[in-house]
């Protein structure tokens, strides 16, 4: 018997529609994370990006728990002396809501060489609209 090791060649990357409507913002980003790290498939090994294109829509109607929606904070600097910004979850949301599912999975991936290829595959869109229709595949049987 022979141990089978995944090539960069057997990789098959599928596209998946995910609509995050009145959706838990933590429960749906583990969902993507789980695609685009390819985790589900049969070949899956840690060393290559064996992950698929996820296209999330309706990112402006997630759903938080608790009080997050005024008190969850993202903070960020920007290296020069008074560069420290801070946003709640509620004015990000207002300002561009694909950013907060964005950053929801770039928290949750790990921090390697892979996750920039692996973001990179991340498609969020504020609405119903978006712009891969055609490579997306409908199970309408």
């Amino acid at each position: 018997m022979k141990t089978y090791n995944t090539t960069p060649k057997d990789i098959k990357r599928e596209w998946h529609l995910i609509d995050v409507k009145g959706r838990i913002l933590g429960r749906v980003a583990t969902e993507i994370v789980q695609l685009l790290i390819g985790k589900n498939k049969a070949y899956f090994v840690p060393h290559l990006d064996c992950g698929d294109y996820v296209v999330v829509i309706n990112s402006d109607k997630v759903q938080v728990t608790g009080r997050k929606y005024t008190n969850k904070i993202y903070y960020h600097h920007s290296n020069y002396p008074g560069g420290f910004k801070e946003v709640s979850l509620s004015q990000q949301m207002a300002k561009d809501s694909t950013k907060v599912i964005s950053m929801a999975v770039r928290g949750m991936l790990p921090k390697n060489k892979l996750q920039a290829k692996r973001l990179a595959r991340l498609k969020v869109f504020s609405g119903e609209e978006h712009d891969y229709k055609d490579k997306i595949k409908t199970n309408e049987n």
